[in-house]
């Protein structure tokens, strides 16, 4: 008898991903009838401790440099053409690391904690370099939450900062995440500037209790060398298409429509890729084998040598229980901290004072995002959280 996963076990769905289990189905109907009812920001609720990742959001940063050595080779392609086909590439081989792994580990996808104002983390990853590639990451904001982060490799001189913000909403059956922010990738050997824009975030199977994440509309990378990757990203609908389905176009931001190179296929599987040449023959060549492409963890401070508002350190004790079972303790533990908090943010009030900002000062206006995005046309936020160097 075939030891394979059927839709026959009731503890998966269709897509194979991990329902909610029986005993703690009801808190979860629960929360979605008040997520269904609610007006504002989701990020503000209390999601129930058993749907819970004991990972803090901050984290989700180091997922940028999960591929240490394809980071710092950004710079090693001749052309500026090569680099933005570098560039795309690392982007790529980063959203299953970022978007899908989690359902992959747990069975379903996990809510992140939401980090407390002034939370750190710190990390870095070795290199075939003779320097490591180093983060820095600090919750410069708490309403809204924004997380802004900084990763460099000196030798390389590969630089990435930027900050994600979150804006969640509930349509129908799925919760829809807007990302606040962008990134700027800088290759100093080269004077280039690749801004990055985010795409949108929907939650889906929330109501078969097997939570996951699909990538929709579309993200962009604009380099100041004069090129433009624009990807577009969409799922599988009720009766067509499919999961984690990427297709992204090159072309020269002056250029007329036909694309230099195309690329397709899913973010989570295999990408082909075709130069403009190729694409008239329908040849594609296998890009980027996302299964195949192991990430490298990145390297953390032992909690004990940890500073009191370093991210593992402030959620030891909810981890704890929460990685046990012990849902009532973690709910506890949450519960002490925000409570920490809310008396720090009073008291800051009292004295008419505001959280410092130890890494990141905020820049009122980004010019080069303002000029690189100009023709896209759409909405863009003005500022940056720029690392004090």
């Amino acid at each position: 008898m075939s030891s394979k996963q059927t839709s026959s076990d009731d503890s998966r769905d269709s897509e194979g991903n991990k329902k909610i289990r029986s005993n703690t189905k009801s808190t979860w109907l629960s929360f979605l009838k008040s997520i269904a009812t609610f007006s504002g920001d989701l990020s503000s609720l209390t999601a129930p401790s058993f749907i819970l990742s004991s990972t803090s959001l901050i984290e989700y940063s180091a997922y940028w440099a999960e591929h240490p050595d394809l980071f710092v080779s950004l710079p090693s392609g001749k052309t500026p053409l090569e680099r933005q086909l570098l560039v795309t590439k690392w982007f790529a081989s980063t959203l299953k690391n970022q978007y899908a792994t989690r359902n992959e580990r747990y069975g379903s996808e996990k809510k992140p904690l939401n980090p407390i104002l002034g939370e750190l983390f710190f990390g870095k990853w070795s290199t075939n370099l003779d320097k490591d590639t180093v983060l820095t990451a600090e919750q410069v904001s708490h309403h809204p939450p924004i997380s802004a982060y900084h990763i460099y490799n000196e030798a390389a001189g590969v630089r990435l900062e930027g900050y994600n913000g979150h804006k969640s909403g509930f349509s129908g059956p799925h919760i829809h995440v807007k990302q606040i922010g962008h990134a700027r990738l800088t290759l100093e050997p080269h004077n280039e500037v690749y801004y990055i824009t985010f795409p949108l975030v929907t939650l889906e199977g929330l109501w078969y209790g097997s939570p996951y994440i699909e990538l929709n509309k579309k993200s962009h990378i604009i380099s100041t060398s004069g090129y433009v990757t624009t990807i577009e990203y969409s799922g599988k609908g009720y009766f067509t298409g499919k999961k984690n389905t990427f297709k992204a176009s090159i072309h020269q931001t002056d250029s007329k429509p036909e694309p230099l190179y195309r690329i397709e296929g899913s973010w989570t599987g295999m990408l082909k890729l075709a130069n403009s040449e190729n694409l008239k023959r329908g040849i594609w060549e296998d890009w980027l084998d996302c299964t195949n492409y192991a990430p490298v963890n990145i390297s953390v401070p032992p909690i004990e040598d940890q500073g009191d508002f370093e991210s593992r350190r402030v959620w030891r004790n909810f981890a704890i229980a929460l990685d046990s079972g012990d849902y009532s303790a973690a709910s506890q533990e949450k519960s002490k901290i925000e409570e920490e908090q809310r008396q720090l943010r009073r008291q800051e009030h009292t004295n008419n004072e505001t959280w410092p900002r130890k890494y990141f000062e905020w820049q009122e206006l980004d010019e080069g995002f303002l000029k690189a995005t100009q023709p896209l046309r759409s909405p863009i936020e003005e500022g940056f959280w720029k690392f004090k160097r």
